[in-house]
Parts: structure tokens; sequence; C-alpha cells
């Protein structure tokens, strides 16, 4: 229930200080700008805003400098948090008509800020910003309630990421990948433990909104339907029992262990540190932890399927850039938005720090220069698009917070604290009235 004070408190706070900043008509970030979506006649600064580590503020201040480098009227102030800061930061931000022209969003939080009509509608910006270079699915997932609010930059998959040293070491072989079951993958997962005497273990079992919805979706279902919390009870109850499950049977080691991993950076995870076989996770991420584990030979499979082949897959949006509806300079803040995602020498620059590329031309571009783990994660697309299905609406308002209840509700679980069952009923419900409270 904690989830759900939090959320209701965050929220009315957030909706309080809008509405009395639209009603006092203050510098504004929030509510449709009247301001013409035509570039300014001289200089002018915009604000770009983004959560991130090391390497993403140095590949995104090197692109942005291009950018300015062709607009030399335009100058750019940019500002960067990790990932709590950022959400603490914008809506601050937000809440004080102080929202930055750009800012990077994520599909947990893109139902909230466009329902409250915080996003600039891009269709408005259609001659300075091009999202036509992507697929219309991909593309679509930009939208709330139909309207175009964020520009996808990149797209994720979600796959299985092998440390193939672990795997010879211990004399494991791998049964056919293309087309391998839960039950196939768990057994291959538990030999790595107990060949080992738990020096490794095999794998941890997903604990996030992308793995949720994978995994709803293996079974017929969706998380949620609009905003109705949808993944019936039993799915559920059968998703957060698998790290119970894992943990008895050692292939995440024990209980313990599954928590530890579940919390820590990815740097001290026993997968980044060389000492776990299996990482279900997304793709672009095997370059960081092949370079945290000290680059071992790593490889990408398929997640495995209820029913091997089936079109449960799907493109996630791995991020996005949006407009500030309060924007003075919405023009402006559109080219530059343009040229992250269009520009072919930003989009080397970029690479696939934030994930693949949504616009597919830069994507094949990165691809046929890409060597190491980098082309495995950009090929990644094209090996799995046997079984992508269309892609599901964002999570819903008053749903951002999933990935954290998520944890939460699997750590019951894990510990004994809660049935599987009940706890995913008491999930359904927390979920659908934070939803229904949002909307």
């Amino acid at each position: 229930m904690m989830f759900k004070r939090m959320w209701k408190k965050y929220l009315a706070a957030v909706m309080a200080a809008m509405s009395l900043c639209v009603t006092a008509a203050c510098g504004s970030s929030v509510g449709a700008s009247d301001v013409p979506v035509v570039p300014a006649d001289g200089d002018v600064t915009i604000r770009l805003s983004w959560w991130g580590g090391d390497a993403r503020v140095k590949a995104t201040e090197e692109a942005v400098k291009g950018f300015e480098q062709e607009h030399p009227n335009i100058h750019v102030d940019m500002e960067y948090s990790d990932w709590t800061g950022y959400w603490d930061k914008l809506a601050v931000q937000s809440t004080g008509g102080n929202a930055p022209d750009v800012m990077q969003m994520d599909q947990l939080y893109l139902a909230f800020y466009g329902s409250m009509n915080a996003l600039l509608d891009m269709d408005k910006a259609s001659d300075y910003l091009d999202l036509g270079n992507m697929d219309a699915d991909t593309r679509d997932t930009g939208k709330v309630d139909g309207v175009q609010v964020a520009a996808p930059a990149t797209i994720a998959q979600y796959g299985v990421i092998v440390n193939n040293d672990i795997l010879d070491e211990l004399g494991i072989a791998l049964p056919d990948t293309d087309h391998w079951t839960w039950e196939e993958f768990e057994q291959i997962a538990q030999q790595v433990t107990e060949r080992s005497d738990g020096k490794y273990i095999g794998s941890i079992f997903m604990n996030n909104s992308y793995g949720l919805e994978l995994w709803a979706r293996q079974h017929g279902e969706s998380t949620f339907d609009g905003n109705t919390v949808s993944i019936t009870p039993e799915t559920l109850a059968a998703f957060l029992q698998k790290p119970r499950d894992w943990a008895k049977s050692g292939i995440e080691g024990s209980a313990e262990r599954w928590s530890e991993n579940t919390t820590a950076s990815m740097n001290d995870t026993d997968f980044g540190k060389g000492r776990q076989a299996f990482m279900l996770t997304q793709a672009t991420q095997i370059t960081p932890y092949a370079e945290a584990a000290g680059n071992p030979r790593m490889s990408l499979l398929q997640l495995p399927q209820v029913e091997p082949g089936a079109r449960t897959m799907y493109l996630k949006n791995g991020m996005y850039w949006a407009i500030s509806s309060g924007s003075q300079h919405p023009a402006e803040a559109a080219m530059l938005v343009d040229y992250l995602i269009n520009n072919g020498d930003a989009g080397t620059i970029l690479g696939t720090e934030r994930g693949i590329p949504a616009n597919n031309g830069i994507r094949e571009s990165l691809a046929k220069d890409a060597v190491g783990t980098d082309k495995l994660s950009l090929d990644f697309v094209d090996a799995i698009k046997p079984t992508v299905g269309k892609s599901p609406s964002v999570v819903p308002n008053g749903a951002s917070e999933l990935d954290k209840v998520i944890v939460r509700y699997q750590q019951d679980v894990v510990f004994g604290k809660r049935k599987s069952l009940d706890a995913a009923k008491s999930m359904i419900a927390e979920l659908q009235e934070s939803v229904d409270f949002a909307s």
C-alpha cells in the first residue's frame, strides 16, 4: 500500500501545482502553448535534459555540439541526473512552469505527462521534425490518447545474454535456442549452479514491467488494457512465483542472493562480476555487462517461450525525446529532436548507449560497421523478427512505479511473506486503484 499512498501524494501535488500554474498563467511549461511553431529571427537558447551515466553524458554533449555547429543561432543548455533524481526534478520543474524545452522520456511516465497536457503535440512541429524514418508501430508508441507527444529515440528487445566462458568451463552445451521453452532453460541454468558447486549461478528471473508484459503475452494476455489491469491473477502469480522457485532450485543461488542481485548496480551483480551464466534483460545491455565482467565471450539468445515461435515478443521503446508544451522555442526544440534521431553523425556518436536507434537507416548503418557485442545487439533486432508482434500501448497514468511494485511483490513471495496468488491479487488491486485515481 506504500506505493498507492506515495503515488497519490505525488500525483495530487503535481496536479494541484499544474492547475495553479495554469490558473495563474505562470511562465508555463504546462498546458498548450500559444507560441507559434516557427523559428526565431535571432539567437535563442533552449534546454535539454536527460538521465544517465558518464558515457551518455559524453556522447550527448558531443552530439549537441554538432547540432550547434549546424545551427549557430541556437545554443543548448544541458542538464542531467540519475534516474530517480531526474523524475523528482522534472516534476518540480513542470509544476513550476520551468520544464526543459527538450526532455528524455520513459514509457512509464509518458502517459502521466502526456495526459497532463505538459508535452507538445509533435504534429504541430512536423515542418522541423521528421518521424517517418522508423516503423509505424514504433512511432505510435509515442502517442497518448492518439496524440504524438514523444519521438521514439531507441527501441529495445528482451533476450538472454550468455557468458559462454562459464558454459565452456562447466562443459554445458545449449539446446536449440531458437525454439526453447522455459523448462529447457531452467534445466540448463540449474546445471550451472550444480556443476560449479555454487561458484556460478544460472540466472535471475525477470523483474520489470517489460519482462512482465512479455510473460503476459506468452500466456495470451497483456498487463494492461487501456486503464484496466488486465493480467489475470493466475498469470501474475506464476510470474511472482518464478524467483522463489529458482531460488529453491539453486538457479538463482538462494533467496538472499536473488535479493542482492535484484538491488545491486550492474557492476555489482553476479553477472557483472562474471559469476552468472545467463542474464534475462534488454539486448543492448550486452556491451556494458561484458565490460563489467572483464569482456568474456558473450552471445545473445532469444527469450524462452511458453509456445516457442509464437509472436509474443515486441520492440519496446527504449527512450523518447519529448518537447515541453510550454517551450518558448518549440521550432528550435523540434530541430534538436530531429537532429538527435535522424542525423547520421549524431547516430554514430550516440551509438547504442540509449538502445538500438529507432531510425531504421541509422540502425542499419551502425550495424554495417559494428563489431563485437555492439554488432550482436544491432543484429538481434532482425534475429527476433519472426516472433515480434504489435507493441502494446504505454503504461497507463498511475502505474509509473510499476517496476518497483513488481520487485516488492516478488520479494514478499520469495521470502514467504505471501503466497503468490494472494500477492498477485493484492498487486492487481493496488495497481488498479492507483490507475483509477490518476485517470
